[in-house]
């Protein structure tokens, strides 16, 4: 089975997952317990944050909340900043923080929404239109999980700042973090990833926020996280996380050149007369990063993607329609690709491909023929 919808979730990665082990197993303690034990547990909980901090940001500005996973980051940004006036984001964005900012809505917080390019990024003239003196928060999502497009969001919170220095940036980087390199500005305030995207487990999440920035919890009890997130800390899936991103982070350079030629190749062998690019085709443009290598989104005309995901399934290729998060909202097209300006005909024929340092080119290629087969024989029965 060749497996190329990494985007939804990923393998988690085996030696990541034993040398987490003893902390389910062994080291099983409270870390807010007060004896030894579990004071030691405290402390290797505070280094896997430290570690997490510096492959993005300066830890001096910045400290790490853990969370269950990366919706209740976002969730917990939206709703911790986004409490007065009006909140600014992108058509683009992850459920987590669409249907988010829509519950803010119906609270009563204005929400305004920036239009996208046909790419999937934002169009940075529409946000910053949108932003004034009364915008409390700002959020873009920094890698679009349905087409691979990537934001520049240290410009663009730059730019917001620009026009209101007391609005509040946030952004989406679960598909960004440990897989395209860079590192936060200053003008960064909150950002949220996900350990399961880069071969940790589900049920782990992190939100970086700036020292200086106060948002209430959502969730209170024992004042676990500094007082930002309560509940017992799922020591186990925090150390895998922190294991996962070492290997990640060690190699992101290395990984994002081979996969770059792995989406390549697999676009390349596609029939351009079924399949319409629908990510960025060029990986880097003038020098800048503009899409993440690990997601490859195409359409087709006139079949539809649930179809082509199904009979791919059967000839032992896994791929997606779009947000496997998405999916559960029960609508025939997907938001983000009809923002982007797709017409519903080629919106129906979505297929998002995401990759993993796990794939190679054989299998690249043998999705590739597969999906063509695929397509030509059900065009065959449509014409």
């Amino acid at each position: 089975m060749i497996y190329l919808d990494n985007a939804a979730t990923t393998k988690p990665d085996g030696e990541s997952l034993d040398r987490a082990m003893q902390y389910l197993k062994d080291d099983y303690y409270n870390p807010s317990a007060l004896y030894a034990e579990g004071y030691n547990i405290q402390l290797e909980l505070r280094r896997t944050r430290e570690k997490l901090l510096s492959y993005v940001c300066d830890k001096e500005e910045y400290r790490l909340n853990f969370t269950s996973c990366g919706t209740e980051a976002d969730n917990q940004a939206i709703f911790g900043a986004g409490r007065r006036g009006n909140v600014v984001t992108t058509l683009g964005e992850h459920s987590a923080v669409f249907s988010a900012v829509n519950e803010l809505k119906q609270r009563g917080v204005e929400v305004r929404f920036a239009s996208l390019n046909s790419d999937g990024s934002v169009n940075r003239e529409s946000l910053l239109s949108l932003v004034d003196e009364k915008t409390s928060l700002v959020s873009v999502i920094h890698v679009g999980n349905e087409t691979g497009a990537v934001n520049d969001i240290n410009g663009l919170a730059k730019a917001v700042k620009g026009k209101n220095a007391y609005a509040v940036f946030h952004s989406d980087g679960v598909q960004a973090f440990g897989k395209i390199p860079y590192k936060l500005s200053k003008d960064i305030d909150l950002y949220s990833v996900s350990a399961h995207k880069i071969g940790g487990i589900k049920g782990v999440g992190a939100l970086f926020r700036k020292k200086n920035l106060i948002i209430k919890p959502h969730i209170y009890g024992g004042g676990q996280e500094g007082g930002a997130r309560s509940g017992t800390e799922n020591v186990f899936g925090i150390t895998n996380f922190g294991f996962a991103a070492e290997k990640k982070f060690a190699a992101v350079e290395v990984d994002f050149e081979r996969i770059s030629g792995m989406r390549s190749l697999l676009w390349e062998r596609l029939d351009k007369e079924l399949f319409t690019i629908i990510s960025p085709e060029k990986i880097i443009s003038d020098g800048k990063i503009v899409a993440s290598p690990y997601i490859l989104t195409v359409g087709v005309n006139g079949v539809r993607g649930e179809t082509i995901m199904h009979e791919a399934d059967d000839a032992g290729l896994i791929i997606g329609t779009g947000s496997a998060c998405a999916s559960n909202e029960k609508k025939r097209f997907s938001r983000v690709i009809l923002a982007c300006g797709v017409s519903e005909s080629l919106a129906d024929g979505i297929l998002r491909i995401s990759f993993s340092p796990q794939n190679t080119v054989e299998e690249c290629a043998k999705a590739a023929e597969i999906l063509n087969k695929i397509v030509r024989r059900r065009k065959e029965i449509v014409d």
